[in-house]
């Protein structure tokens, strides 16, 4: 085995994680596992084994008591480097890496350092901010590299020099973008929802809108809200217009995605990671040719909207302006322009090709010309999770 891809909270099918990192690897020749919570039996995905460790901890106690078990679990694996994803995952990967003599990579998915500002004072902020960095900083030292999905994350585990960018840009799913005709507005949702992803905002800009329009959620509440959002629905007068359809697999989910009008990325103000977010969601909405209305305050989400001029960045806490900006997109034609510079940008400027080959040169260098196992030894049956060939 080569690459161990280490996992404490993501799932087996984590689009960054497999079908993106592990997938390039793969195809690069690499051996890639993803070891992660879930069912123990492995199987093949993207051409990455997956592997589970049993149920996900619950609550970050739990998650703390099991980085032990994580890390012997990573260091019986033998892996030449462990890629680890969460600061959990990350400790773990230092202590198998003293076990079985593995190299070590980080994988920076957010702003870790922000991640107490919604529990505490304003006042103690800066001091949280400070002892999380501090916390980065000591964990990334000694590891052979850091890798960030998005600008901003790199300060602190040493700025630039120290960290490589492979950005959270999206791979061509292989779906027909929308063709944009005149008619009633199927405004979409895209993954994790809950309030400080705007939710509410969402059925307040709703009400504001014609009568026809719809709004359409693919993914799960993640922060116990739904029964507010249902109520808020239920006292505005819109939860007829709404369509829930729960998680989906990636596929599914942009052929339903490829059949609305304009995308919603609509995370609320005030949190840091909302600050600096890249989403998948964007670059789906692109992809599938949609317009996207979008955070005027989030950095990098702004700028790829202004460079692609693929949609409208808006306050996304004034539901009035979110449903100015619909109105604004009700004209097909311009639906299709946007959405066809939105798929042209995601294809091209922010696809995902360039992230991936920068990455699979950061594994030349880790490990140059390493093959864990011959395609045939390595391959598993998708049904069984048995190998064949």
């Amino acid at each position: 085995m080569t690459i161990l891809m280490l996992s404490a909270a993501h799932p087996a099918d984590d689009v960054r994680i497999v079908a993106k990192e592990g997938a390039a690897l793969a195809a690069a020749g690499h051996g890639v596992v993803h070891l992660s919570p879930g069912p123990a039996a492995p199987r093949l995905l993207h051409g990455v084994e997956l592997r589970g460790t049993g149920a996900a901890p619950r609550g970050w106690r739990a998650r703390i008591a099991a980085i032990p078990r994580l890390a012997r679990k990573a260091a019986a694996l033998r892996p030449a480097v462990i890629h680890a994803h969460e600061p959990d995952s990350w400790l773990a990967a230092r202590i198998a890496a003293l076990r079985c003599g593995a190299r070590v990579v980080l994988d920076v998915h957010e702003h870790y350092p922000s991640r107490l500002d919604p529990r505490l004072p304003r006042g103690l902020r800066p001091v949280a901010r400070g002892a999380l960095s501090l916390a980065c900083r000591l964990l990334s030292l000694g590891t052979q590299a850091v890798v960030v999905a998005k600008d901003g994350l790199d300060a602190p585990f040493g700025g630039p020099a120290r960290c490589i960018k492979v950005r959270n840009y999206a791979a061509d799913p292989g779906i027909a973008p929308r063709r944009h005709t005149p008619g009633p507005l199927r405004l979409v949702h895209l993954g994790a929802l809950g309030e400080a992803r705007g939710a509410a905002t969402m059925l307040r800009a709703l009400a504001l809108l014609p009568e026809e329009t719809r709004l359409v959620l693919v993914g799960r509440f993640t922060d116990g809200s739904e029964a507010a959002f249902d109520a808020l629905a239920a006292d505005l007068g819109v939860a007829t217009r709404v369509e829930k359809h729960g998680w989906l697999q990636r596929e599914e989910a942009l052929r339903l995605v490829a059949g609305c009008d304009v995308a919603l990325v609509l995370f609320q103000p005030g949190v840091e990671n909302h600050r600096l977010a890249l989403p998948h969601k964007l670059f789906d909405a692109m992809l599938c040719g949609l317009p996207v209305i979008s955070p005027d305050f989030a950095v990098e989400v702004a700028a790829v909207v202004a460079e692609a001029g693929c949609g409208i960045a808006v306050p996304t806490a004034d539901a009035s302006r979110v449903a100015a900006a619909a109105l604004a997109l009700q004209d097909s034609a311009l639906r299709a322009a946007i959405g066809a510079r939105g798929r042209d940008a995601a294809l091209t400027r922010f696809g995902w090709a360039g992230e991936a080959a920068r990455l699979v040169a950061l594994y030349e260098r880790l490990v140059p010309g390493a093959r864990a196992w011959p395609p045939r030894e390595r391959a598993l049956s998708p049904a069984t999770g048995e190998r064949v060939g």
